[in-house]
């Protein structure tokens, strides 16, 4: 079986995974979507790195080697748990919209969209939020982490056939940029399984940080700090500013200098015997935590593993979620969001009762009787927008590290001197003026990736999370109740089958509505989809394999303390452990 995956729809390799290695060791594990990422991690680890260490290592890279989904200048919310005061900690790792950037910019400027390119542009927020993981966390220097990405950036890396397929199916993308076209395509054609991809600009991005780290001397975190500042202030900052001049773009230096992530701690929530943390109101991370209050007491167990009546109390509670999610989450610098109402057990048993026999044939109302917006069905049930990929640590100590950095290289330009988009994340806002999370100068979008962990007896028991766009939280939540309530060995429960609802607003622009749509792994027996259709559900079949999914990884800490890599086969992620 290869690695390298791709889906099985129409057009991508045919790849029909069966047996993915489980990989456990009794120290460490890690788990990311590309192979040369989790080998980042794993090299760190071997070389007495703690699992923030790793982590940013493998954040890092995959910003390098899994372009189509990641950006070294994009978005990487984090969660890390500290085993020695067993304190769980959120970084909010989206940038706002530039101060130029307004609800009138992209009606006015734009015709009322927000359209591919620099105008979607946010401050970038993944080099803030890797080093100030690294700098309060880790324990090594900013150059050791990020060496494994700059060397393959520098002297090249061969394409996976995930990646190959992605950036095929989107070469006329690239080529709306002269500077796409330089970085991501060979004579006019994408890059093909197996050949060599060089960034030369982004190895020299990361090397001037790394100079400026061992020109400040002092402390490992003055270093790691000064490190960062060469992106936010230095020679990257005004390459950045000066690209935005010149294109007609929105960001600024002064955009730029004037950001840092925040850092707080993480949110939590428990379902039965577990207790799960995610992050903020700034992401859908909270969405995870409701669905499970939601479930909290159900006897789940008595409907019967992925039958009709299971899946279909699954998905009743996803929209119940999701509803909220669309009226209330935005940032909560800008949006009073009603986070100890939403997070409660009272509120959760009094939207229970909302999960009936039949398929709600829309998306439910949000709760406390909030006033509807009016929803208008758009064709196409899904927007075409790529998404992310993940990475998961758990070291000897018991520390853990769970990231989910994104942006892809096809929603904006490469900015020239840098090697690289800059965050286009800004392509999750919206233009309607009562959306929670309407554009606003200094307001971050409500950001899809968002990383979870698990726990039980007060110990971490496994960080996981996805890609996947509005899918993250409903593969994650699958994989999670197959793994604590099913009892499923981690690897067969990040390769069992999926659904996924479309029953609410996506998050990306345009945000398309599918009322009542549900998407369905066609490995699902017949007899199950028909059941979920005979409940009111319009099915959607997905291909047995399908990378829209999700692509779950994540590390379980075993009885007697062994780690557990997990890494799901429909994009080809990989998990080692020692």
């Amino acid at each position: 079986m290869s690695l390298d995956s791709a889906s099985s729809q129409q057009g991508a390799p045919r790849h029909r995974p069966t047996a993915t290695v489980q990989a456990i060791g009794t120290q460490w594990a890690v788990s990311a979507g590309h192979p040369l990422a989790a080998e980042a991690g794993a090299r760190v680890l071997a070389a007495g790195g703690n699992a923030i260490d790793a982590g940013v290592a493998a954040g890092i890279t995959l910003g390098v080697v899994h372009p189509d989904m990641v950006s070294v200048a994009g978005v990487a919310p984090i969660l890390v748990h500290v085993a020695r005061t067993g304190e769980t900690w959120q970084v909010s790792g989206v940038g706002p919209y530039p101060r130029a950037s307004s609800r009138e910019y992209f009606v006015t400027r734009h015709g009322g969209q927000i359209p591919p390119g620099l105008p979607r542009t946010v401050v970038p927020a993944a080099p803030d939020a890797w080093c100030t993981a690294l700098e309060r966390w880790g324990t090594m220097s900013f150059a050791d982490v990020a060496a494994a990405a700059a060397g393959h950036a520098r002297r090249g890396f061969p394409v996976s056939a995930f990646s190959a397929y992605q950036m095929g199916t989107h070469v006329e993308k690239y080529k709306r940029w002269p500077s796409s076209v330089a970085l991501y395509l060979r004579d006019g054609r994408a890059y093909r399984l197996g050949e060599v991809l060089v960034q030369k600009e982004l190895a020299d991005t990361l090397d001037r940080m790394a100079a400026a780290e061992k020109r400040a001397g002092g402390s490992r975190a003055a270093g790691v700090r000064a490190a960062r500042d060469e992106f936010y202030r230095g020679e990257t900052a005004k390459r950045i500013a000066e690209f935005h001049r010149a294109n007609e773009g929105p960001l600024t230096a002064a955009d730029l200098a004037e950001f840092g992530v925040e850092v707080g701690p993480a949110l939590r929530t428990t379902f039965g015997a577990y207790e799960v943390a995610a992050c903020g109101f700034w992401c859908q991370g909270p969405v995870l935590l409701q669905i499970l209050n939601l479930l909290d007491g159900v006897d789940l167990a008595a409907l019967g593993h992925n039958t009709p009546a299971y899946l279909h109390r699954l998905v009743e509670t996803i929209k119940l979620a999701f509803a909220d999610r669309d009226a209330y989450y935005g940032d909560p610098n800008f949006v009073n969001v009603p986070a100890e109402r939403l997070l409660s057990k009272a509120y959760a048993e009094a939207r229970r009762s909302l999960v009936g026999d039949r398929a709600w044939a829309e998306m439910p109302p949000a709760g406390d009787a909030l006033p509807r917006r009016e929803l208008l069905p758009l064709a196409g049930g899904s927007s075409d927008a790529l998404d992310t990929s993940y990475v998961a640590v758990v070291d000897a100590d018991g520390n853990g590290f769970s990231a989910t950095p994104s942006d892809p290289n096809v929603d904006s330009p490469a900015v020239s001197g840098v090697g690289c988009v800059v965050s286009p994340r800004g392509s999750q806002g919206w233009l309607d003026p009562t959306h929670a999370s309407v554009v606003a100068p200094g307001k971050r979008p409500r950001l899809t990736p968002a990383p979870a962990m698990a726990f039980t007896g007060g110990k971490l028991l496994m960080p996981f999370g996805t890609p996947g766009g509005d899918v993250q939280q409903q593969a994650m939540l699958q994989v999670f109740l197959n793994t604590t309530l099913w009892g499923m060995p981690l690897q067969e429960a990040i390769e069992a089958p999926r659904v996924a609802s479309r029953s609410f607003p996506d998050s990306f622009w345009p945000h398309v509505y599918s009322p009542g749509k549900l998407e369905v792994e066609g490995r699902l027996p017949r007899s199950t989809r028909d059941g979920l259709a005979e409940l009111g559900h319009a099915i959607a079949e997905w291909p047995d394999w399908e990378w829209r999914a999700g692509a779950v990884c994540a590390v379980k800490v075993g009885p007697e303390g062994t780690r557990w890599g997990g890494a799901d086969p429909r994009r080809g992620a990989l998990s080692i452990a020692r």
